[in-house]
């Protein structure tokens, strides 16, 4: 009889340890199986989209598509707000939420503008929103400021790469400026043009021709010519820099990663002030060849004046 209980004791204690190791087992597998889901909400918690640190509202954009009158489309405040589901932008104009960066892509097409045989997908800054007749004179002054890379961008026939222009300061004609000389638009040179070339930033500025010039024989477009251009010594390649310009009158001076810097301090300089003018960035192309392409990221961009 002895032997008999204890059989059975041994037997309720075995199965007793059997029962507990077992629940121990299956809380052990739901405990590593909660963790490893509380793990994969986490991840999700922490992956957050980025968006570009740029104001649009005071910004128009042209772009490589034509629009119903067979130019380049142009999209104003408060339309270009509106950028991230218009169908007539999301092709040229996108956000990369995964580095929080606006990007600018253009391409040869038949959308060009006035004097330009080149396609753009490029802001034009509107101090008034809607209206481009208010801007602003060197004696005003202004500053725009941008942190950019170049995405991606295609090569020649001889496996150079394309040039693209990433920023602006165009000047512009007054209405009455306009009048005086008999031009039938308000158009006027770029003082400025700054350049992805080859890797490398690219400055280039007009001077002009006859120093003895009056006011209103500067006004012509003819009166001006290019200068030699200025290449800052860094090498930016496809990586993150930033551009600053600043003018004030009589001067212009644009700055590289915010240690290289380039100014103009002379008499074109000076002269120029007669004009006014608009900041512009973004994407604007330099190549008809086929198949040719460039993306142009913006993270920041802000202009004060």
């Amino acid at each position: 009889m002895k032997q008999t209980r204890k059989g059975i004791l041994s037997i309720l204690l075995l199965a007793f340890l059997t029962v507990n190791v077992a629940c121990y087992a299956q809380k052990s597998n739901v405990s590593d199986s909660d963790s490893k889901v509380e793990k994969q909400d986490k991840k999700k918690k922490k992956k957050k989209y980025k968006l570009p640190e740029i104001d649009l509202s005071h910004w128009s954009v042209t772009t490589p598509e034509l629009n119903d009158k067979g130019g380049a489309m142009n999209i104003e405040p408060p339309e270009i707000l509106n950028y991230a589901t218009d169908e007539r932008l999301i092709p040229y104009m996108y956000n990369d939420s995964t580095d929080g960066s606006l990007v600018f892509y253009s391409f040869p097409s038949k959308a060009t503008t006035a004097n330009t045989k080149y396609t753009r997908s490029e802001l034009r800054e509107q101090m008034e929103p809607g209206n481009n007749d208010v801007n602003w004179t060197f004696a005003q002054g202004g500053t725009m400021k941008g942190k950019l890379a170049i995405e991606e961008i295609t090569e020649d026939s001889e496996g150079k790469y394309h040039k693209v222009i990433i920023m602006q300061i165009h000047g512009r004609l007054t209405d009455e400026q306009r009048d005086l000389i008999g031009q039938k638009d308000n158009n006027a040179p770029p003082i400025l043009k700054i350049y992805w070339q080859d890797g490398k930033v690219r400055v280039k500025t007009k001077v002009l021709k006859n120093l003895s010039a009056s006011d209103n024989q500067l006004l012509h477009e003819d009166a001006w010519d290019d200068d030699d251009g200025f290449n800052f010594e860094q090498e930016v390649g496809f990586r993150k820099f930033t551009l600053e310009v600043k003018v004030s009158e009589g001067k212009m001076v644009v700055v590289l990663n915010g240690n290289e810097y380039k100014v103009y301090e002379d008499i074109h300089m000076r002269r120029w002030g007669v004009f006014e003018n608009y900041f512009k960035a973004g994407n604007y192309f330099q190549s008809r060849d086929k198949d040719a392409f460039a993306k142009v990221k913006y993270y920041e961009l802000e202009v004060s004046h």
